[in-house]
């Protein structure tokens, strides 16, 4: 998928829900998956060549400390280089599927918790401040902000799905 099309595919998830309330909303319900499933269950992987759900928790946690670093550095420099991540290297590497879901969970309430503050405390004026991607080109804060949300909201579905898959329900 384009960079242009994978943006619009977040903002469409996202629809006209306020984004800061989807990312107070998320770890939340990454602690409900996690309490309502097995470890057996969230290690399953349910698709060949696909993530886990544990897999895909870990990515929500790579995502908020990589976001996370971001906000912070368009607040902080002007118009600078923000790169993008090879993702199923960085899920492969660090071997999100043998962590304990509860310590990913929990892990990623306590980036969200740093982050979501940061967001909270932009201006409009902040949340026009831009970075280069290098993939996708100009991204202003207002649009990472929008993307984050609908990203959230992508996996969570994910989730839904491969836990139902693994249960023998998809």
């Amino acid at each position: 998928m384009d960079a242009h099309a994978y943006r619009e595919n977040l903002f469409r998830l996202l629809g006209d829900k306020n984004p800061l309330e989807v990312l107070a909303q998320t770890a939340p319900a990454l602690g409900d998956v996690v309490r309502a499933h097995s470890v057996e269950v969230l290690r399953s992987r349910p698709f060949a060549g696909k993530w886990t759900p544990n897999e895909i928790i870990g990515h929500l946690v790579d995502g908020e400390w990589t976001y996370g670093y971001r906000l912070r550095l368009i607040v902080s420099e002007d118009d600078p280089v923000i790169l993008g991540t090879q993702q199923d290297s960085w899920v492969a590497r660090q071997q999100h599927n043998r962590r304990d879901p509860s310590e990913l969970a929990e892990a990623f309430r306590t980036l969200r918790e740093l982050n979501l503050a940061a967001w909270k405390q932009l201006s409009p004026d902040d949340l026009k401040r831009t970075g280069r991607h290098n993939e996708r080109g100009a991204e202003p804060l207002g649009v990472m902000l929008r993307m984050v949300a609908g990203h959230d909201l992508s996996h969570l579905n994910q989730i839904a799905r491969y836990v139902q898959a693994v249960l023998g329900q998809g």
